[in-house]
């Protein structure tokens, strides 16, 4: 199974409004097909009075495997279904990589 699709599968535990997991390893000084950089929007009113660090430890703790494996970046855009409206329903752009020798 892709890793892609593994964590997929273990984020929509936390029964998400919105749930993007988008492969970024291309954007990286990696082999072709790579599963190594991901960036995630997870919209969840279970992270509702949970302060931002929580919610990260979450989502690590469900990925642990992963983390501790195949993915070796993970950025991570997490909020409420109302902090997500009041952002306008968007998330950062990442960053263009600087390592790797590029």
């Amino acid at each position: 199974m892709a890793i892609q699709t593994q964590i997929e599968q273990k984020l929509a535990s936390l029964t998400p409004d919105v749930l993007r997991v988008e492969n970024e390893s291309h954007m990286h000084n990696v082999p072709a097909n790579s599963e190594t950089h991901f960036k995630v929007t997870l919209v969840s009113d279970s992270f509702d009075g949970m302060m931002p660090v929580k919610r990260h430890q979450q989502i690590y703790a469900l990925l642990a495997d992963e983390l501790s494996g195949p993915v070796h970046a993970l950025a991570l855009h997490l909020y409420t279904l109302r902090e997500w409206q009041a952002r306008g329903s968007e998330r950062p752009n990442s960053p263009n990589c600087r390592g790797g020798g590029q």
